[in-house]
């Protein structure tokens, strides 16, 4: 028999989801998110508080130097009514290197994985049936109220994990992006470019909204000195049947984790993976009947149609979502939403 109070809440959660399904990426958050402070050297244990604002100074070590990192990743509901966590482990140890790159105090791997489970499994009412998901969000930032620290790193810290239900990328269909390929400007300080922190993403956002104004285009791909790297917010892929090609890691640019594990299935799927500096000239070259893609958590694989150089349009095969973008995109994706086998125990059950 079904209670008032869980029939609301049930209802309540339907509500949730319901208004994620058209919602801008991200803005539908959770009521519950999980606390925890780093104080006289060690870290308090967490706390499942309501989703709101938070007491922070405004001499705060982040917003003036900005000693701040942050993961984004995901959880499904599978076929079998269970929430799975895609990739945990790999996402907490890059927010400890990000950390560590940032002299913030680092979390403990234990604890961050324990946050990140028990708020999944406090509002795993709101996880979406796919092709919906739960998206996470892990936040570190520096708090130490020190305005003539520019030169010192924070000693105290605050950590903060936020849920947020989201819908499908592609809801609407795929649809090709067009990307302008940007030769001379550089995405971040190269030796921060592995570090998933706001500032990065601040620095591309200017050359992004510039091109959207003059160009049309969806994304930058920064290609300084003529060697393709990234986008501002994703890493690039060149596909063509049984062949992919992508940068080598190096400390420039994000090391995705949707890249490595969309590397790891084409790798099972009888693709050559060359991982290595490309630059433009032969990106064009191989664009003329190959395709190109954006990977990253939010759409996974997205295919590119157009892209512009020297304000030139340059037309991607035909144009449209190539074939093996779809094929690896739905490798990928079956395994996230538990229709294919997880292999690599890349899933943490709730």
């Amino acid at each position: 028999m079904t209670t008032p109070g869980t029939a609301s809440a049930a209802a309540n959660a339907a509500a949730t989801i319901e208004r994620a399904k058209s919602a801008p990426f991200g803005s539908v958050l959770a009521d519950t998110m999980n606390l925890a402070f780093y104080r006289d050297g060690a870290w308090t244990p967490a706390e499942l508080v309501p989703t709101g604002p938070l007491p922070i100074h405004p001499a705060a070590h982040a917003l003036h130097y900005g000693s701040e990192c942050f993961e984004g990743f995901k959880a499904y509901r599978h076929p079998d009514g269970s929430v799975q966590i895609f990739r945990l482990d790999r996402h907490v140890a890059r927010l400890q290197q990000s950390a560590r790159a940032l002299m913030l105090p680092e979390p403990d791997a234990a604890q961050l994985s324990s946050m990140v489970v028990s708020l999944v499994d406090r509002v795993r009412d709101i996880v979406p049936e796919a092709p919906g998901s739960l998206y996470l969000r892990p936040l570190l930032f520096g708090t130490m109220p020190n305005i003539g620290a520019a030169a010192q790193p924070s000693n105290e810290a605050c950590l903060v994990v936020l849920a947020s239900p989201v819908w499908d990328y592609f809801a609407g269909g795929m649809k090709p992006l067009k990307i302008l390929v940007e030769e001379q400007a550089q995405r971040c300080a190269p030796h921060l470019g592995r570090v998933k922190t706001g500032g990065n993403y601040a620095a591309a956002m200017g050359p992004t909204l510039a091109a959207r104004r003059e160009h049309g285009v969806d994304q930058v791909l920064f290609c300084p000195g003529g060697e393709v790297q990234e986008t501002g917010a994703a890493n690039f892929i060149l596909l063509r049947p049984g062949r992919l090609l992508t940068r080598s890691l190096d400390s420039s640019f994000l090391h995705g984790v949707t890249r490595d594990s969309l590397l790891t299935i084409a790798r099972e799927l009888g693709y050559t993976v060359e991982e290595r500096v490309f630059t433009v000239d032969e990106m064009l070259e191989w664009v003329r009947d190959g395709e190109a893609a954006l990977s990253g958590t939010a759409a996974v694989l997205a295919g590119v149609g157009t892209l512009v150089r020297g304000g030139k349009a340059i037309q991607v095969a035909n144009g449209e979502v190539g074939p093996e973008t779809r094929r690896l995109r739905e490798a990928l994706v079956a395994v996230q939403q538990g229709r294919a086998p997880d292999r690599h125990g890349w899933l943490t059950r709730v």
